[in-house]
């Protein structure tokens, strides 16, 4: 017999937990860049993706907060070091970024990684039947498309 976890199969549940994991550890990588990018950026460009930034690193240091509590909500232990970040994290780094279009792309090229990250999630979720996972990740996708959209139009 499957034990459960909110009337969820714990298998499937843990598997969840895992790849909510490795979201969480991506999305820290990315705030931190997002935080690199708003303090280093240079040029003409500056007081638009200064204030740019600093509203995607705020959505992301919420976005941090939601991903751990839904580990915890599913019995799981959220990931809360840097270096169990960097073992897991698949976004690029960025360092030292000061020029616009590269802070722009690596924004971009982030945002498309975290993408990939909660489709494999919205699928896994949908599967177990964890509608709570499912809604979490359709809001995620669907406000970070826009942004991608958003970013590669600002680039041209």
């Amino acid at each position: 017999m499957n034990t459960m976890i909110l009337g969820l199969q714990k298998d499937k549940i843990n598997e969840l937990t895992g790849d909510l994991n490795e979201l969480l550890a991506n999305f820290q990588i990315y705030y931190q860049n997002l935080r690199g990018l708003h303090w280093n950026i240079k040029g003409r460009s500056f007081f638009e993706l200064h204030m740019k930034f600093e509203e995607l690193y705020t959505d992301a240091q919420e976005k941090v907060d939601l991903i751990a509590e839904r580990i915890l909500t599913l019995e799981g232990n959220p990931l809360h070091t840097f270096a169990d970040y960097q073992k897991v994290a698949s976004v690029p780094v960025g360092k030292s970024i000061s020029k616009d279009i590269e802070a722009v792309q690596l924004v971009v090229n982030s945002l498309e990684q975290l993408l990939t990250i909660e489709r494999n999630i919205l699928d896994k979720s949908g599967d177990a039947n964890d509608e709570g996972t499912n809604s979490l990740m359709s809001d995620f996708i669907a406000e970070q498309e826009k942004t991608v959209w958003m970013m590669k139009a600002w680039l041209g």
